[in-house]
């Protein structure tokens, strides 16, 4: 019997985020597209060779991307939406990137184009975003890029037979949106076209294709379980062998689905559900290869490889196994090594995406030859698990005694919303449609060359104050000018809106180079959460007291939640989430007091990430609704009925846990809801939401600059979920990732937009009062 090692996906960004500075050179204009590709050509290059010298056997192809892989698998099969105007040919950059950011003005071949992006949302539970696909009645499909054969081949020219990925058919109905149709009445056509790309693969000379079905592991309906068993009866015998991949969850009730499905490969997420092997080797067919993901895809903990070795040892000995990770790598950070400046004691803890292929070439090596094999890694492994346990820096006596000590008081505020609006209206007295923004400002190049400069030491601390205090005083000024009636200072001392307040607290470590994907060029580095989490000093009152002694407007102040700070850290593994983020929320807690003692009349309180830590069995939904709702309540439950607290939340789904987010009890919550065209609102409707919304009129995460006229037909249509007492006018995100140049006419209309909305709505009380 022998074990072998795979990587399902390795992270595209590059060591240095190579990917992310050719992206946003050739969006700017300053490098063509070939010199785009090059740099990508060169990255995959890169990755393939190193996971090989890291004891990589099986290489993963087309997990690459310039941009989503779900994009990509719209363009492979052409579902293009008809507001692209795509002539039915081949996908080509320019078409790619509008889908992908939308696009405005002449593109690169000189047409003139004004079009949305498709909507975005959260990878399952990660802090990815892939590209919705959008699909239409009368939808056809057709191989309309060439991407997949293309890496295949140039893996194949330097000498890698690769396992080409390939998102399979019933998930990416499952995660489409459907226009006059159901997606999923799409498949018998979208079969077709995965069958030929299957075997144009063969013909090519792949002998397997990783062919990913992640809604695998959700709740599937009799129509969803049927779609399963007709996609593999047909394309299991198109060619190259199937390496049926889950990830995320185990399969629970759809193990029986995935038994008789007729596919030759079969890949388990042990770290997610390591419960789920015995299961899966009663049901599963002696021939099927299994491929086992032991190694976490998605934290950076490192394994225990000698406890792996005694669990996998006697099955190794039995059957044929393929060692993996338990997801594609793009979750985690490149290399370790790059880490000159973490804690040596907190670095021996952890593994990034290159070390865990070593981990998984030393248990595979123990496995094949016997545990002396692998004994130096083994040995490493065994020493650091111990001193994580037994680390002073874990554990804070004082922390888990406040956390006891919290009662039904801590999670209520004095009085119901009603109360509460009337006494934040006299205190506030805001007109119809309010207009603010989620709280950040671009950070141009000129503030991150100063922060840098910063954090070198070329500046000293007065310096980059001052400089900050310039570019503070300035925004707020300027957001008087064109007549926003709730400011905000900014941001520009803040480096990320996780990082920012991590740093501040305690039971937090942080990387230099620990980049991750969140989207296109859009890169992260989650905070590394391996202690109990308290807040030695107040993180924002000074910033906040700067900003509001400029105007006297309402000055908001802006905090990042605790379940957001939870879901978009790596987070220890050694105690029950919910505790980590009751932890956070008391610290969170003691932030918003301080800054109602120091006068701030408004507070937010961002929960962006409270819809994407949902469990994703329904089964499981409540308990961590529960924990995550009380958690945000912990840090607003505190402040007087005149003080108003807001939220705000990303891209999601709200209909499922409207309830939630009613129990919240937020004063005001502002949504993304620019790309759906308030189609999400329809849930705040439903429900009869009771408190206010600002659902989102400027799509940020695209260069486009929307009009005023578009902005009040958005604000029209929230009309038509809600009535105008209740609506907020603000954009969909922060931005912080935008240009002034595009931020400046947006505002500008954005504020136009809400003054006509008023208009609209005297005229119309003064005609009902008639």
């Amino acid at each position: 019997m022998t074990v072998s090692v795979a990587t399902l996906g390795f992270p595209r960004i590059g060591l240095r985020r190579e990917l992310k500075f050719a992206l946003e050179s050739y969006w700017a204009g300053k490098s063509s597209i070939a010199e785009l590709q090059t740099t990508a050509a060169g990255l995959r290059v890169a990755n393939w060779a190193s996971q090989k010298a890291l004891g990589a056997d099986i290489l993963p192809s087309n997990d690459f991307s310039l941009y989503d892989h779900v994009l990509d698998t719209s363009t492979l099969i052409g579902a293009v939406p008809p507001r692209y105007d795509w002539s039915g040919e081949s996908v080509d950059p320019d078409l790619y990137f509008a889908m992908a950011r939308g696009a405005q003005g002449p593109s690169a071949c000189g047409h003139s184009h004004d079009t949305t992006a498709q909507e975005m949302t959260k990878w399952f539970d990660t802090n990815y975003h892939f590209m919705v696909p959008e699909l239409t009645a009368g939808q056809t499909f057709q191989i309309a890029s060439t991407k997949i054969f293309d890496e295949f081949e140039e893996a194949k020219a330097l000498g890698y037979t690769t396992r080409p990925v390939l998102l399979g058919p019933v998930s990416y109905l499952m995660l489409a949106k459907g226009k006059a149709v159901e997606p999923l009445a799409l498949l018998p056509q979208l079969l077709d076209t995965y069958a030929e790309i299957l075997a144009r693969l063969a013909k090519a000379g792949a002998e397997w294709v990783q062919i990913d079905e992640p809604c695998l592991v959700l709740d599937l309906t009799t129509e969803q379980r049927t779609a399963f068993e007709r996609a593999y009866a047909r394309l299991a015998t198109r060619g190259p062998k199937l390496m049926l991949t889950t990830y995320f969850g185990g399969l629970g009730d759809n193990l029986d689905l995935v038994a008789d499905l007729p596919v030759h490969g079969l890949h388990l997420d042990l770290v997610r559900a390591p419960g789920q092997l015995d299961p899966v080797l009663a049901k599963l067919q002696p021939h099927v290869l299994l491929s086992l993901g032991v190694i976490d895809g998605r934290n950076i903990w490192r394994a225990n490889l000698p406890d792996l070795y005694w669990r996998l040892k006697e099955l190794a000995g039995k059957r044929d196994l393929i060692l993996a990770p338990s997801c594609s790598l793009l979750h985690v950070p490149v290399d370790l090594a790059l880490e000159t400046g973490l804690d040596p004691e907190i670095a021996q803890w952890l593994a990034f995406a290159a070390q865990k292929i070593e981990e998984l070439a030393a248990l595979a090596k123990a496995l094949n030859e016997g545990e002396d094999a692998s004994f130096a890694a083994f040995s490493a492994s065994r020493i650091a698990a111990v001193a994580r346990q037994t680390s002073p820096k874990i554990h804070n006596p004082e922390v888990a005694s406040r956390l006891a000590a919290l009662d039904e008081s801590a999670t209520n505020r004095a009085s119901p919303f009603a109360a509460r609006r009337d006494a934040q209206q006299k205190r506030l007295a805001l007109p119809a449609y309010p207009t603010t923004t989620i709280g950040s400002f671009p950070q141009t190049p000129e503030v991150r060359k100063a922060r840098a400069a910063h954090i070198k030491g070329e500046i000293d601390d007065a310096a980059y104050d001052q400089y900050l205090r310039v570019e503070t005083r300035a925004a707020v000024k300027w957001q008087e000018e064109i007549g926003l009636d709730v400011l905000v200072h900014g941001e520009f001392e803040r480096n990320d809106m996780v990082q920012y307040f991590g740093e501040q607290l305690a039971g937090f470590a942080f990387t230099r180079a620990g980049w991750v994907q969140s989207y296109g060029s859009r890169c992260v580095r989650p905070p590394i959460l391996y202690g109990d989490v308290s807040r030695p000093a107040p993180m924002t009152v000074g910033w906040w007291r700067f900003a509001q002694d400029q105007t006297g407007r309402p000055m908001k102040g802006m905090l990042t939640g605790p379940v957001t700070i939870l879901n978009w850290s790596f987070v220890r593994d050694d105690q029950p989430r919910e505790t980590s983020c009751r932890q956070i929320a008391l610290a969170i807690r003691d932030e918003v007091q301080d800054l109602e003692a120091a006068g701030a009349a408004i507070i937010q309180i961002d929960e962006a990430a409270l819809r994407e830590g949902l469990p994703l069995r329904r089964s499981e939904w409540q308990h961590y609704l529960d924990w995550a709702v009380e958690s945000f309540r912990i840090t607003a439950s505190g402040v007087r009925d005149d003080t108003q607290i807001h939220t705000h939340m990303c891209y999601s789904e709200f209909n499922d846990i409207i309830r939630a987010i009613g129990a919240m009890d937020a004063d005001v919550i502002s949504i993304e809801t620019a790309r759906s065209q308030m189609e999400l609102l329809d849930a705040f409707a439903t429900y009869a939401y009771p408190n206010e919304v600002g659902p989102g009129v400027y799509d940020i995460h695209s260069p486009r600059i929307p009009a005023e006229r578009e902005m009040t037909d958005l604000l029209t249509l929230a009309g038509k979920h809600l009535p105008p007492q209740q609506i907020w006018v603000n954009p969909d995100c922060g931005l912080k990732t935008r240009k002034w140049d595009e931020v400046r006419p947006a505002l500008t209309a954005m504020v136009a937009a809400a003054q006509a909305m008023r208009t609209k709505a005297r005229i119309k009380e003064a005609y009902d009062a008639n």
